[in-house]
């Protein structure tokens, strides 16, 4: 199934709700950043639930996440746009624990950890930024965006994000979903969400059986009656990088750093975080760059 993302309304306009399948996209990350189990599964949720949220804005903002635990992973970056656009990437990639963790799931709380802080910055354009940061509550990062909505942008809400990876490292399933209140609900309308994300299965399970976005809001919202489509959006990791952005990182070092690469290396090589695509500078185009930077 190709991945992709929809928005809904649901009980008659009371409740938002996003639900996105992220599989082919997590993989891409998987294979570009060669991550093991468990960090495969921290950044396919942390992914999904950026892209989640990147739904959310006005056209062209961006959105921002970065998720620093205190456990073996290091920090989490990942960005995303209106587009269905996301990218990410862990600082450390391999992590894997042999066991896992009570509810037979691997212990992505271990790997992330549980003290620490979860950053979202909103790119709203015209150079403004909006900042917000919680405390990480649980490590499951699904439950750590849930609380950042409610503390941060007082809405509630509901996130729930999942990753099965395969023996080989490799994606089975990804995805999620994020359900907000809207004025208007009520408690009758909160008691029967609160039943329904109960007796839900996990999104993982969900995917990896084949449900669509579509089937995982009518299951979370109590039926398709109770559900109104608005758009469908096209997922994918995309990244942004290009020689030209690097080319100008390299001028804003200064020349006598540009002049001691030419002398010294005789070139220069830059990685991208996000994707891992590598771009060589040789002398020459130092030499362009050192001008540029006079």
């Amino acid at each position: 199934m190709t991945d992709y993302l929809i928005k809904a309304l649901a009980y008659d306009g009371r409740v938002r709700a996003y639900a996105a399948i992220t599989t082919d996209t997590i993989n891409e990350a998987q294979k570009r950043h060669d991550t093991w189990s468990v960090s495969s599964a921290a950044l396919g949720r942390t992914m999904t639930a950026t892209l989640l949220m990147g739904a959310m804005q006005k056209e062209d903002q961006k959105i921002t996440i970065k998720i620093e635990g205190n456990g073996p992973i290091g920090p989490i970056i990942a960005d995303s746009n209106t587009q269905g656009h996301v990218r990410g990437y862990v600082t450390n990639p391999h992590v894997h624990f042999d066991e896992l963790n009570g509810a037979g799931k691997l212990d992505v709380r271990r790997g992330v950890g549980t003290e620490g802080t979860l950053s979202v910055v909103k790119d709203l354009g015209f150079g403004q930024n909006f900042t917000g940061q919680i405390p990480i509550v649980s490590g499951e990062i699904g439950e750590d965006f849930t609380y950042y909505l409610a503390k941060s942008e007082q809405i509630n809400s509901s996130v729930g994000v999942g990753v099965l990876v395969n023996p080989d490292d490799s994606i089975k399933a990804a995805g999620g979903f994020m359900i907000q209140l809207m004025p208007g609900a009520d408690d009758a309308l909160i008691d029967d969400l609160e039943k329904n994300l109960k007796n839900c299965p996990t999104v993982s399970r969900l995917i990896d059986e084949g449900k669509t976005p579509e089937e995982i809001l009518a299951i979370l919202a109590g039926g398709e009656d109770n559900l109104q489509i608005l758009e469908k959006i096209p997922v994918s990791f995309e990244c942004n990088c290009s020689k030209e952005r690097f080319g100008a990182a390299i001028i804003s070092l200064g020349k006598d750093e540009i002049k001691q690469m030419i002398e010294e290396d005789h070139g220069a090589e830059a990685e991208c975080h996000f994707c891992r695509n590598h771009y060589h500078f040789d002398e020459a185009e130092l030499e362009k760059l050192y001008e540029e930077a006079q």
